[in-house]
């Protein structure tokens, strides 16, 4: 913070120091009074009144906006006592007019002490000036006992309003904590995804590749320029997923899903076409095809497998042996799960019922 920029502190005493004219009433009494000595003491009074009133609602103000200092509270009790002292000298010249010093206290306890000791404070306050007009005599009663009560009204109320819009900070804050660990969430589960499928063909890929180098050396270096290109692609989604562009289309998931099934000479029997499915369900559907293949060419040994497409539902289904599927609770399925309830869709994974296999199935509601 600059020196030319006012802070928080300096804002507090420029706000409480704006009240202060109705300390004229105080003035103008004093400088009437007949006795000089009480006139002098009243006068200085009223100054060092203004003074530690303004300097101790400023550091109160400061305190609000932050964490209190220790010892906050029993501070501002010796502040508030030496103003009582203040006020008291201030009597002997000025008489009932200096009892409007009693709202600025009742206003300053509010603000800064714990409501179980401001509270009774503020009333004792309203008391005293209400019965001192009563019982002195020559006193007049001004209205300073509701002058009082409406100044701690006044101030509690700012004070309330204070203590929510810290809560409302402190919950914004929480909410953008939150934002961000879920957004690594997504960014790790992305992540997950796209490496683990790509890693999968790559290394169904290079597998196929190395077999064909004895046999048929122009296919294994078909194999191999497919490999460079995969491994460009999965970089490349790394890279757009990191900086939050990363996008995922369904036709290109089936049309991937065919050719890692194919590498990994599975029969396959896939969508040709996914129009009618709504937008609104393609990224969760192209993203259940994704780890749902993952999965067929990682764990299944299935040699066919089928892909169900629908407006509102997903499936894919293998023949492999019911010992080599998973079981459901790997990271992959786990992040497919969460996407699937975060969309409000319902999943299901696991083997499949009257055959050999497994089945992996997302719903969407109509």
């Amino acid at each position: 913070m600059t020196a030319a920029t006012p802070g928080p502190g300096r804002y507090g005493l420029i706000f409480a120091a704006v009240w202060l004219f109705y300390l004229a009433e105080n003035v103008k009494a004093l400088l009437a009074a007949p006795d000089p000595w009480w006139r002098g003491i009243g006068l200085a009074a009223v100054a060092a009144f203004a003074a530690g009133y303004v300097l101790l609602a400023g550091r109160a103000r400061l305190a609000r906006r932050t964490a209190p200092p220790p010892r906050f509270t029993a501070s501002m009790w010796l502040g508030i006592a030496v103003l009582l002292v203040l006020f008291a000298l201030q009597i002997p010249g000025a008489g009932n007019h200096a009892l409007p010093c009693l709202v600025y206290m009742a206003a300053l306890a509010m603000v800064s002490l714990p409501l179980k000791q401001a509270v009774p404070f503020a009333v004792a306050l309203f008391v005293l000036a209400e019965a001192l007009p009563a019982l002195v005599p020559g006193w007049s009663d001004n209205g300073y006992g509701l002058a009082v009560l409406l100044g701690s009204a006044a101030t509690y109320g700012i004070r309330l309003a204070a203590e929510r819009q810290r809560s409302l900070a402190a919950a914004q804050g929480e909410l953008a904590d939150l934002a961000v660990q879920n957004e690594r969430a997504r960014i790790a589960a992305d992540l997950h995804d796209i490496l683990g499928h790509s890693l999968t063909v790559v290394a169904v890929k290079a597998e196929l590749a190395q077999r064909l180098l004895d046999v048929d050396l122009d296919r294994a270096r078909a194999e191999l320029r497919d490999l460079e290109a995969l491994s460009r692609d999965a970089l490349a989604d790394v890279r757009a997923t990191a900086m939050g562009m990363r996008g995922i289309s369904l036709p290109g998931e089936i049309a991937a899903a065919r050719e890692a099934l194919a590498a990994a000479n599975v029969e396959a029997r896939l969508p040709g076409a996914a129009d009618e499915v709504p937008s609104r369900n393609r990224e969760l559907f192209a993203w259940t095809i994704r780890e749902a293949v993952t999965n067929i060419v990682r764990h299944s040994g299935a040699t066919h497998a089928e892909v169900l497409l629908g407006p509102g539902s997903v499936e894919i289904l293998d023949d492999g042996p019911a010992a080599a599927q998973p079981c459901g609770t790997g990271q992959g399925l786990a992040g497919l799960r969460w996407r699937a309830e975060a969309a409000g869709a319902t999943f299901t994974a696991g083997r499949r019922d009257n055959h050999p296999g497994f089945r992996v199935r997302v719903e969407v509601p109509t």
